[in-house]
């Protein structure tokens, strides 16, 4: 599956006008609800469920799918532009140097 051919898939399961706004908090919660489980991990003695990780990672992404659309912009475009991004950041890979001293 293409990033396109999932963005497709995710407007069977949203509304036509889904907003940038509806998007954006969408983002936040489910960022929200993967970090707590991190945190629950890191500091609670929690177990790490990777499946709870991967099912709140999907969510992210359907948000990002609707997001892209909402700017009128495909997923394959949005990794696009930040893998050019980050190849004209990171030219010969991440380094630390390059990296404390972006501005």
């Amino acid at each position: 599956m293409t990033l396109n051919d999932y963005q497709a898939e995710t407007e069977r399961t949203s509304s036509s006008d889904v907003s940038v706004i509806v998007c954006a908090l969408g983002l936040c919660g489910e960022s929200g609800e993967f970090a707590d489980h991190i945190k629950k991990w890191a500091a609670q003695g929690h177990e790490l469920d990777k499946e709870k990780l991967t099912k709140e990672l999907g969510d992210i992404l359907w948000y990002t799918a609707q997001a892209a659309r909402a700017i009128g912009k495909t997923l394959d475009k949005i990794a696009e532009t930040n893998v050019l991004k980050l190849r004209a950041r990171y030219p010969d890979g991440f380094d630390v140097e390059r990296s404390k001293e972006r501005k």
